[in-house]
């Protein structure tokens, strides 16, 4: 650049101009001046070759008083024309680097030393980073043009000025002395070699020190997808089936591995940190972080998979962020095809995310390379998060989870397992979701509206003057895989799992571990004001209490959770029931009447639909102590061996419609330790071995009412499917005609006893109850598929059913039941 007169010119006119807009600093300055040798020559090194750059160096150098990089420099007898050179050749106007041979300049310079015409020279290496390093940059729109690690090229870099020149900084690196280098006598060309090295390996280095390591894999992984053996074997069958070259079908995986694939990039890490530090804080009061040590502690020496349950759009990028922000690498994010969209998907996918299609079926050649691609992510330590959910809960319930994911990772553990994996439950708590008024509407029935990640734009123009409280988000007990298959499937190491690593265990084995998976996510609860205090209200007739009745109801789960934690990992509101109140009065969720004796606090209709969703959230926490005491709505006494029976008895069905984490051999031992707690707050009197509840006019009995009408509307859904069955017969019904009938009961008895709950009449709790029947035994289906059931299930059912349901709804569920099997008489 400086050989000729004209060129000079160029490049004084070109600083002058640069520096018209940029200003930059050197970074330890101090430290590199106390390392240099004036007394010999002096050539500093940039990566790679940019005008901006050199002027950048060329102006810091004459700042601290450095010998200037443009001006010339004697080597022995020559003189060099410019004391700088670039490592790698120019790039074109979009970046590509053609890295072949050896700078020029540095050749010489060795030549000189090698021929004793130089005794010693210094190689400084520089680096100019433009924009201010990303824990102190508020702007998400200079982060998205900081330095990557992706290929640069003169177009981006013009762009980078000027919108980052304002911020840019320079670090001069301890020089290299050439003389020590070429003393061992490795010859000028290995040493030659040597030296590229060394200042390759120095850059990489200090750039990932500056801007993170380089996640820049997405080209070659892609392209080494298609070399995998169960790819490759997917490639032949399609070739065989299609009659299609070998070249088109690997065209159509490689298509498959793009449309997969995330672009993972710091840069857009660091832009999403930027926007969502301004989100969390701006709309939401925060992030409530718990147990994240275990993460930590967990993350050395294991493949991490995060499996965070699913209530919003947001979750996607919630756990990124806190991750990234506490130090730890973000995860590769497994999302739905549907939000790939133009600007945002781009996003989604430099920020982790990879895509993945709604079923995998009729596509053995897309399913190959997703298993391959995933396979690869566990195979390089990289971090995955998926939802086992699936979907978003609209209900607030954990829902069922859909095991494709669990069976890929499973069956690439079986391939194999040198890299132990861990599962992180994580449970994301919100004190008003997002998308509340989305599911406002499919709660009253509405149609299930297509996921869009637009939901979330359409939303907030309409809820800026709402208040959101805060996130919770708690961090499970890890899951090992390994200790996991050891329990389930003792001598799997040694096994033979076939070519395609599908052992015929794997089904149920993974159904298992979802199942584990959910309840350890549930385990992890964050309870919330919000949460409190939906249960409490709609746990009345009228959906009110007076202001100090509420507090009571309050007061009293506070001092139960805390006599008998749900679990380790479960959290608690801090203060005592006023101040819960208080709390969710200020985020307009409940109303209020006043009149002469107080205070009157309701909700109102649309909030009342709304608060069973996060009534839904807890409900796993409190289904054991509300079926306790259910047991003394139509019973004044009862015997421990009684209440344990009747609890072992129901206690399957609710474990697995709520995922609740006691096993049937732990159940003993809680239920003691509710009813010592029941005791201890007056809800029960203790004589011998016999329980006795508060007299019926009294304040502890209203209480032990309202607990126990928490789990009610489920106890109903169990009554109203064993009652559709006994009614009909013997082998009469399939579990899909039981399933549908049970819908068309749920709907009838929500209008006849005014029932404000939507998952009521969910079709997927029923289908989930009748399979857990058939888990259980108590039902069997014959080779047509209908049901038949035991013997003594119609004494077993109305036993119990006379201990926690209320005769009036017992006599309604009967009387549907009986108005259905009369219908095909009738209309015969």
């Amino acid at each position: 650049m400086t050989r000729s007169p004209l060129r000079r010119l160029a490049f004084g006119a070109l600083r002058r101009l640069l520096f018209l807009w940029v200003r930059s600093e050197t970074i330890n300055q101090s430290s590199f001046n106390l390392r240099l040798d004036r007394s010999k020559p002096v050539f500093y090194v940039l990566q790679q070759p940019s005008a901006a750059d050199l002027a950048v160096v060329d102006r810091e150098c004459s700042k601290a008083g450095l010998p200037r990089p443009v001006l010339p420099v004697a080597i022995g007898e020559q003189m060099e024309p410019a004391a700088f050179f670039y490592l790698t050749r120019s790039p074109s106007w979009f970046g590509g680097h053609d890295k072949r041979g050896a700078p020029p300049t540095l050749q010489r310079i060795l030549a000189s030393l090698d021929g004793n015409a130089l005794d010693d020279a210094q190689i400084v290496p520089v680096s100019v980073f433009w924009g201010q390093s990303p824990d102190r940059e508020t702007s998400p729109w200079k982060l998205l043009f900081a330095d990557t690690w992706a290929v640069t090229g003169r177009l981006r870099k013009l762009v980078s000025i000027l919108i980052l020149g304002r911020k840019t900084r320079v670090q001069f690196s301890a020089p290299i002395h050439l003389r020590e280098l070429l003393d061992q006598n490795k010859g000028r060309e290995r040493t030659l070699r040597m030296v590229q090295r060394i200042l390759r390996v120095h850059f990489r280095n200090l750039k990932t020190t500056v801007i993170g390591p380089d996640v820049s894999h997405r080209r070659n992984l892609v392209k080494g997808l298609i070399h995998g053996p169960l790819v490759r074997q997917a490639i032949a069958e399609e070739v065989e089936r299609d009659k299609i070259s070998v070249e088109k079908a690997e065209a159509k995986a490689l298509h498959y591995g793009n449309e997969i694939a995330s672009d993972y990039t710091y840069t857009a890490i660091r832009f999403l940190e930027t926007v969502l530090s301004w989100f969390w804080n701006k709309l939401y009061e925060g992030i409530q972080v718990n147990h994240l040590e275990a993460v930590r502690d967990i993350a050395h020496g294991h493949e991490i998979i995060y499996v965070p349950c699913h209530r919003s759009h947001i979750d996607y990028l919630l756990l990124s962020y806190l991750l990234f922000r506490n130090g730890l690498t973000p995860p590769h994010i497994a999302a739905g095809i549907n939000l790939n969209m133009p600007v945002v998907g781009g996003i989604l996918r430099r920020g982790g995310a990879f895509f993945m299609r709604r079923t995998f079926k009729g596509n053995p050649l897309y399913t190959a390379v997703f298993n391959e691609y995933l396979h690869t992510l566990f195979s390089k330590g990289f971090p995955v998060e998926y939802f086992v959910e699936g979907g978003r809960s609209r209900t607030g319930r954990t829902l069922q989870p859909k095991t494709g994911m669990l069976a890929i990772t499973l069956r690439s553990f079986l391939r194999s397992n040198r890299l132990p994996i861990a599962f992180v439950p994580v449970y994301i708590g919100y004190e008003r979701v997002l998308e509340g008024r989305t599911y406002l509407g499919e709660l009253r029935g509405a149609a299930k509206k297509k996921e869009s990640i637009f939901d979330i734009f359409k939303v907030i123009g309409a809820i800026r003057k709402q208040r959101f409280g805060s996130v919770h988000v708690n961090f499970g007990e890890p899951i090992k895989l390994a200790e996991f298959l050891d329990a389930e499937q003792p001598g799997w190491r040694t096994q033979d799992h076939g070519e395609q690593f599908r052992p015929a265990w794997l089904n149920a084995t993974t159904n298992r571990l979802g199942a584990k998976v959910a309840q350890h996510l549930n385990e992890a609860a964050a309870i919330n004001p919000v949460n409190l205090v939906g249960l409490a209200l709609l746990s009345t007739s009228k959906l009110a209490l007076d202001e100090k009745a509420l507090a009571r109801v309050l007061d009293l789960y506070l001092a139960l959770l805390r006599k008998v934690p749900y679990s380790p990992h479960a959290t608690l509101p801090e203060g005592d029931g006023q101040d819960l109140i208080r709390y969710v009065q200020s985020m307009d969720l409940l109303a209020e009447q006043k009149d002469a004796l107080g205070k009157i606090l309701y909700l109102d209709e649309q909030n009342a639909v709304l608060m069973t969703y996060y009534r839904n959230n807890v409900l796993h926490v409190f289904a054991l102590p509300a079926l306790l005491a259910s047991f003394f709505l139509s019973s004044s006494r009862m015997s421990r061996e009684q209440i344990l029976r009747y609890c072992s008895a129901l206690y399957p069905y609710l474990q697995s419609e709520l995922f609740i984490r006691f096993t049937q051999e732990e159940l003993e031992g809680v239920v003691d330790q509710w009813l010592e707690a029941f005791v201890e707050q007056g809800l029960l009197r203790r004589e011998d071995d016999m329980f006795i509840r508060p007299a019926p006019s009294s304040r502890q009995f209203v209480l032990l009412t309202l607990l126990a009408r928490a789990i009610v509307q489920t106890l109903q859904r169990f009554y109203m499917a064993t009652a559709l069955l006994l009614n009909a017969g013997q082998y009469a019904l399939s579990a899909e005609e039981l399933e549908n009938l049970c819908v068309v009961m749920a709907q009838r008895l929500s209008i006849l006893h005014g029932l404000n709950a939507p998952e009521f009449f969910d079709k997927s709790l029923f289908r989930h109850f009748i399979q857990t029947l058939l888990d259980q035994g108590v039902l069997r289906q014959n080779g047509e598929g209908k049901l038949s059931h035991h013997p003594q299930l119609t004494e077993l059912v109305e036993g119990v059913a006379k201990r926690v349901l209320p005769a009036e709804i017992r006599m309604s569920i009967r009387q549907v039941a009986l108005e259905r099997g009369e219908e095909p008489a009738e209309s015969a």
